[in-house]
């Protein structure tokens, strides 16, 4: 394999070379709309799967597979013959050599480009608590979801002969009142209370206590206050404990510790943790802005051009959640609209057509759920809440879900969960829970001994 050069086959030797990091929304959408180009386009991801992270939620809680929320990439984009798709994590982007050096099981790979859309996305923020990541997983990855999925279905309570222990095993800590925790919170909060019904019998799951904290002082603080309020009081009608202006400062296998506005501090007992609390860009935004001699903002996001070009580099593309602009927030309409305007400025360059246009983002609104049947939806000026807000939520979700297939299978499932009380996607198992972590141990020890680490199987140059 050493000093071998790979080809697409249906890309001439003098087409444009086109490399995209990252197959979320960003990723996709923007090889997706470059299908007819004449490229040669090369999709690098560290998975091999698209994955639809706002349903991410409900794969950890029972309603939804992880295939149907996360299609092989491949298979989306297998008519598409100008493209290769390649597993790796990007360790370094040369701006000037104009190349992206990727790693797979010890194989890398050097992807030369003509034009780069950076969409490698972004990762859970600790701020600056990264320790907390052990005892706190965050909802970002299909492995977060599985590991969640292990720890919210009470077997290890069911076990429990010790009173104050049993109630620790009982005890969810969501951190986090945005989307993400919000939709949690509601879900773990319908599990206990209706869809695990007569499933156990050393305790009664309803008993379940569900706490939902946060630094700020509202829920879904970006949805207005009207619709703040009405999230608020559907949770605590379900019985969700939401504890705002409380700052977590510490977390163990345990419990978690919590700050009040006051100042005081007080510790919950708890073994289930889910971290919703922020994001943090890929470090490879850190590392382009270095290049460029630019400094990224607190969230590690690269401040961009108008037309989205990293400033002094045309032909580099940055989108989705690596991108500073404008105060645009981290979402998958964002992601998807800068794909296509990317493409759309490497398509004019080509042609010898005008480039540069700047970016317009069209504001499509917000949804978040709180349970079945309860959502609420901000679209410009409309405010929905209830039913409502809920059949827009499973409308829109339905189609922004990639393949047919999936569309009809989450369907199907939706309707046994929320028409009835079941969850069928319950299975899990232990390495589901512990692989995590014994990864990130490996990982530590490779890096402290650098001869144990796996054996190089060679290298590509593309």
């Amino acid at each position: 394999m050493p000093g071998h050069t790979d080809t697409v086959a249906s890309a001439s030797a003098s087409a444009h070379r086109v490399v995209v990091i990252g197959s979320g929304f960003g990723g996709l959408f923007a090889a997706k709309a470059l299908r007819r180009a004449d490229v040669e386009l090369t999709l690098i991801d560290r998975t091999m799967h698209h994955l639809f992270q706002p349903l991410l939620y409900q794969v950890a809680t029972g309603i939804l597979s992880e295939g149907e929320i996360a299609p092989p990439t491949r298979d989306i984009l297998r008519r598409q013959r100008n493209t290769r798709v390649l597993l790796g994590i990007v360790e370094t982007i040369d701006l000037t050599a104009r190349t992206v050096t990727s790693t797979a099981a010890g194989t890398t790979t050097v992807s030369r480009y003509d034009s780069l859309i950076v969409a490698a996305g972004a990762g859970s923020s600790y701020f600056g608590h990264d320790r907390f990541a052990e005892f706190a997983p965050g909802m970002k990855t299909v492995d977060d979801a599985l590991e969640l999925r292990g720890r919210i279905f009470y077997e290890m309570a069911e076990l429990e002969t010790d009173p104050l222990a049993l109630d620790a095993w009982l005890t969810f800590v969501v951190v986090g009142a945005g989307p993400t925790g919000v939709e949690m919170a509601g879900q773990i909060a319908e599990l206990s209370r209706r869809t695990l019904k007569g499933n156990f019998r050393s305790f009664d799951p309803r008993t379940t206590r569900v706490v939902l904290l946060d630094a700020d002082d509202a829920v879904l603080a970006s949805f207005g206050d009207k619709l703040s309020k009405h999230a608020l009081h559907e949770l605590e009608g379900m019985g969700v404990e939401v504890q705002l202006s409380a700052r977590v400062v510490e977390v163990d296998a345990r419990g978690i510790e919590v700050q009040d506005a006051d100042g005081s501090r007080r510790r919950i007992e708890a073994r289930t943790k889910i971290w919703a609390a922020g994001v943090a860009a890929s470090p490879l935004g850190r590392q382009l802005a270095e290049q460029a001699g630019i400094a990224v903002d607190r969230s590690g996001r690269v401040p961009v051009q108008p037309d989205l070009t990293l400033p002094g580099h045309s032909e580099v593309f940055v989108i989705g959640d690596m991108m500073a602009l404008d105060g645009l927030p981290g979402v998958s309409p964002v992601a998807i609209q800068g794909a296509r305007h990317a493409a759309r400025q490497i398509r004019a360059r080509m042609s010898d057509r005008p480039a540069g246009q700047p970016f317009r983002y069209v504001d499509k609104g917000s949804m978040a759920t709180i349970s079945r049947f309860r959502a609420v939806a901000s679209v410009k000026k409309i405010r929905l809440s209830g039913f409502v807000a809920w059949l827009a939520w499973l409308a829109v979700h339905l189609v922004y879900l990639t393949a047919f297939k999936n569309r009809f299978t989450a369907l199907a499932h939706w309707a046994v969960s929320f028409l009835g009380s079941g969850r069928s996607e319950r299975t899990s198992t232990w390495q589901q829970v512990v692989a995590r972590t014994g990864l990130q141990r490996l990982e530590q020890m490779e890096a402290s001994e650098p001869d144990a680490t796996r054996p190089e199987l060679g290298s590509k140059d593309r």
